[in-house]
């Protein structure tokens, strides 16, 4: 992890709380893309870009929605390393990767400093970029997604996936799912703790048991309707068993142990579009070559081998 200061990039350790727990940093760039022109940022075909890794759960969340929403030929996108050493995200040459497609940058805080030459902190993934205002539209997962959603209907796919009716519903979920999953994995995992290492892996499996009884009365997290929230889940339960049950330390049990959210995961991975944004290679190498601290050998796993195209036996 790192920042710039003074536009220099400095490699910066995690600062863990008084209780050793992990915290994560909210995203800063936060604008929006708007259909109905109240932004200065309107849909328009080729107009934006995503910059992502396949391995950072976040950024996968928006290459799902890119090809579930019908967008590849609308937003393009470039793939960072999946290292991330002391210059952060790198547009250097590995299998998989592209290069910046749009800017030719080298690092991905380029970006940053590009719409603010001023700016100072975190240089993370995803980033949106206006490729005509050059400028970072927004670097936060959860409102790209809800502007691919519902902002390029003119050009998407149909398919409503924060359907209003379901919303108040979508959001309780996605809550706990956030604050004990997605993030819970990490807190578990940079935890520097006994405690708060306990803490943040009994939240996380209390809520993998709850997830598993839900998906046992509904085929999806929020009745028989595919949502965001499951979406949000699945870039975390696709990573589980390869780098969160061992890489950090989230092993009480593994995904293939929940009949009903490995189907489930399963499921969604054969959704049209969506495997070919599961990039394992990039996922594996990120998280056990990057993270010293967690694993100083930085020697990657080769497994485990899990068939996600095997049949999921959820309906057609």
């Amino acid at each position: 992890m790192g920042q710039l200061e003074d536009g220099v990039w400095r490699a910066v350790p995690r600062k863990p709380s008084a209780k050793g727990e992990f915290v994560r940093i909210d995203a800063q760039m936060r604008n929006w893309i708007r259909a109905d022109g109240s932004s200065d940022f309107p849909p328009e075909a080729g107009r934006y870009h995503l910059y992502v890794s396949y391995a950072c759960p976040w950024a996968h969340r928006t290459l799902i929605y890119r090809a579930i929403k019908g967008l590849q030929d609308v937003i393009g996108f470039s793939v960072v390393s999946p290292l991330m050493l002391e210059n952060g995200w790198e547009f250097t040459e590995y299998p998989g990767a592209t290069g910046d497609r749009v800017n030719g940058f080298t690092y991905s805080h380029q970006l940053y400093t590009t719409a603010n030459p001023r700016y100072s902190g975190r240089s993370s993934v995803p980033v949106l970029w206006d490729t005509q205002g050059r400028t970072i539209v927004s670097n936060e997962s959860s409102e790209i997604i809800r502007m691919l959603n519902s902002e390029f209907d003119a050009f998407a796919k149909p398919g409503d996936y924060y359907p209003e009716e379901l919303r108040a519903e979508i959001d309780a979920v996605n809550t706990r799912v956030y604050e004990t999953v997605n993030n819970g994995v990490y807190r578990s995992g940079f935890a520097v703790k006994q405690d708060a290492y306990e803490e943040a892996v009994h939240a996380l499996f209390d809520s993998l048991d709850w997830l598993e009884e839900r998906l046992s009365r509904s085929r999806y997290l929020v009745g028989d309707r595919i949502t965001e929230a499951d979406w949000r889940l699945f870039p975390t339960l696709i990573r589980f068993d390869h780098v969160y049950h061992g890489h950090f330390k989230c092993n009480i049990r593994r995904l293939v142990d929940y009949p009903n959210l490995f189907a489930w995961t399963r499921e969604l991975y054969q959704w049209p579009g969506v495997a070919e944004t599961v990039n394992m290679d990039h996922i594996r190498t990120h998280y056990y070559a990057s993270h010293e601290n967690v694993n100083p050998t930085r020697i990657v796993s080769v497994g485990p081998d899990i068939d996600f195209g095997a049949p999921h036996g959820r309906g057609n």
